[in-house]
């Protein structure tokens, strides 16, 4: 600290104001409590993960610990109950902390413990977006969107409270942590924040409706071989009526377990299908690198090469073949370094027939029957059983 300019005082030129002020005021306090948090941990042996700042890494011989931090939650887990306590008795050494016991409730996600694994939930939090929609006795909905085209500037009025439309749409986006089958739906609202419609509020209370009729249903994660990646794409070519850009859509699975998904609107326009497809394998290429790079740092490296599904035979043929043609030499470089890896034996891209093309779910309105059955293969179903008594 120093004195501003024009305010110097010349008796005492090193004088400085005595700050009182709580933690959470101050803009630099979460820099600072990060680094005097990530200085103590580096003295009692984690490493500083660098694909994930959050993340911090322990091993010793045959001894692994992994520390996930935000803000002032922490997530702990390590090969063996010594190692655990040895590490919270350290961290409580230098930090006023609290022991909660096995993991339950993080951020919002509920986590409850099953005999095939963890169920992530959001209930409580989906129940109070109902609430503050005030459609706690609405009607419950089939799908979260219809199959009709994508939403676009219509010539509906103006809806007249934007900030509430704002405040539910950023409400929705958190839900998808643990909801990925609404992922797409929320996209497209989210895309009219700046200026939403009657029809773009239609469009999420539907959202609002579908969430009402499937309050209970979270995300499975289940034990199983972390040996592969597996991943679909697919690209919905000039979706979108107002700039005709194409939606991209992807998920990830690491052995039976999805752990990444996305829908997003492409930057660019593509001058085809198969460009608009390519540059969806790019991008779960991409984050199927940051995964790969995250396991090594976990100590779980993933040998065999990342295989993604795509429903286009040109985008296939066009990620294996280095020539540039005429219609296809006007690509970014940036989406090309997929040949690389697929060159490099690191990335596999193989064809999937449009019905088993699950990454649809992320890139349109599908129907009934389709979209239940590629919601349940993303894991996406109701809490398992819980019985009473032993036999």
């Amino acid at each position: 600290m120093h004195q501003p300019l024009g305010y110097r005082d010349p008796v005492h030129p090193n004088y400085v104001c005595l700050l009182k002020k709580s933690l959470y005021g101050l803009k630099q306090a979460p820099r600072a409590w990060y680094k005097r948090f990530a200085d103590y941990v580096s003295t009692i042996g984690f490493s500083h993960s660098v694909s994930d700042h959050s993340l911090f890494i322990y091993r010793s011989g045959a001894h692994i610990a992994y520390l996930l931090l935000y803000v002032d939650d922490i997530i702990l887990t390590a090969s063996s109950e010594a190692l655990l306590s040895s590490i919270i008795d350290s961290l409580s050494s230098e930090f006023a902390m609290k022991d909660l016991g096995a993991l339950s409730y993080f951020l919002g996600i509920a986590v409850t413990r099953h005999a095939g694994g963890l169920f992530l939930s959001q209930r409580q939090y989906a129940s109070d977006i109902i609430d503050r929609a005030g459609m706690s006795n609405c009607k419950p909905s089939a799908t979260p969107v219809d199959t009709k085209p994508k939403l676009g500037v219509t010539s509906t009025t103006l809806y007249a409270d934007p900030s509430y439309y704002r405040s539910l749409a950023g409400a929705l986006q958190y839900l998808t942590f643990t909801r990925p089958d609404i992922s797409y739906a929320v996209q497209q609202v989210c895309l009219y924040m700046h200026d939403p419609r009657e029809a773009h509020m239609h469009a999420l209370k539907r959202i609002v409706r579908y969430i009402q009729g499937t309050l209970d249903h979270g995300l499975h994660l289940y034990s199983s071989p972390a040996t592969t990646l597996l991943s679909y794409t697919d690209a919905d070519w000039g979706g979108c009526p107002n700039t005709r850009r194409s939606t991209s859509g992807y998920c990830i699975f690491l052995g039976d377990n999805l752990v990444s998904w996305s829908a997003k609107r492409q930057p660019t326009l593509s001058r085809s299908s198969a460009e608009a497809e390519y540059c969806g394998v790019a991008n779960v290429v991409s984050e199927s690198c940051w995964l790969r790079n995250l396991l090594l740092e976990l100590h779980c490296p993933i040998l065999k090469a990342t295989l993604v599904y795509c429903d286009n035979v040109s985008a296939i043929y066009l990620s294996g073949n280095p020539v540039h043609h005429q219609r296809t030499k006007h690509i970014e470089m940036g989406i090309h370094f997929v040949r690389e890896k697929v060159a490099r034996g690191q990335v596999r891209v193989l064809h999937v027939p449009s019905r088993y093309q699950i990454a649809d779910i992320f890139t349109k309105g599908l129907p009934l029957v389709l979209f239940e059955d590629f919601r349940n293969s993303l894991s996406v179903c109701k809490p398992p059983a819980s019985s009473e008594g032993v036999c």
